[in-house]
């Protein structure tokens, strides 16, 4: 059960990765500005979770009262990794939204930074990581079962469980991507953020489409979706 609830995890903690594009999605109203320099692209990142930290912080306690809401936004900055973001628990249960130094560097302004760092607060004050582990180990179980009373021996359960874990886990996933999404444009519009000129940011990362069990949904879709949210919240 250990490798299933670490394939949760490992849901959540590629996140949001920026690549080259492998197709895009609907224009958004916005251009995509030019990269900054690296002082101007440190200077946006700290100012960002200077006003984004206690926004996030208020609607997690507002929402989740029982949930720790101490957020430590911090950088990655292990060696040769990629642009991403991520949100994880440290083994105390705080929660942390990391960013690699290549992101930050890909950010084009503070109001990408800001929507990446409100999609990732997100998942936690949604609770995502609980509900995921949730579903992976009814799969798990289920399709272990299953597999036992079909008279399967030792090895056949546990590769049923380890596919079912997966399956479970991945179930909901675009759902709860969406709903980042969807957070993540209140939070930063909360901080004063303009979520729509953030939300340029997935011109640049690749269009996964609308795959079987993928972990994340079309990049139009999600586009639509912070569009949607802001249209309600204007």
């Amino acid at each position: 059960m250990k490798k299933i609830l670490s394939l949760v995890v490992l849901a959540l903690a590629g996140c949001v990765e920026a690549v080259p594009p492998a197709s895009a999605p609907a224009p958004l109203a916005y251009n995509s500005a030019p990269a900054v320099a690296p002082d101007v692209a440190a200077s946006n990142f700290v100012s960002v979770v200077a006003r984004m930290e206690p926004v996030i912080e208020r609607e997690c306690r507002a929402r989740n009262a029982a949930t720790n809401c101490d957020f430590r936004i911090v950088v990655d900055d292990r060696p040769r990794q990629p642009p991403n973001a991520y949100q994880t628990l440290d083994p105390n249960g705080r929660p942390i939204i990391a960013f690699t130094l290549p992101l930050i560097a890909e950010a084009r302004n503070v109001d990408e930074l800001a929507f990446v760092m409100g999609h990732e607060a997100a998942h936690h004050i949604a609770a995502h990581i609980p509900r995921q582990q949730q579903t992976a180990l009814t799969g798990a179980l289920v399709l272990g079962v299953l597999t036992a009373a079909s008279g399967g021996d030792a090895e056949a359960v546990r590769s049923a469980q380890d596919i079912g874990g997966t399956l479970g886990a991945r179930r909901y996933a675009k759902d709860y991507e969406l709903e980042a999404d969807a957070l993540g444009t209140v939070l930063a519009w909360d901080a004063g953020y303009d979520p729509e000129r953030g939300a340029v940011f997935f011109t640049r990362i690749p269009d996964p489409g609308n795959q079987f069990l993928g972990t994340h949904p079309p990049n139009a879709r999600r586009i639509e979706t912070v569009r949607r949210t802001l249209a309600g919240l204007r």
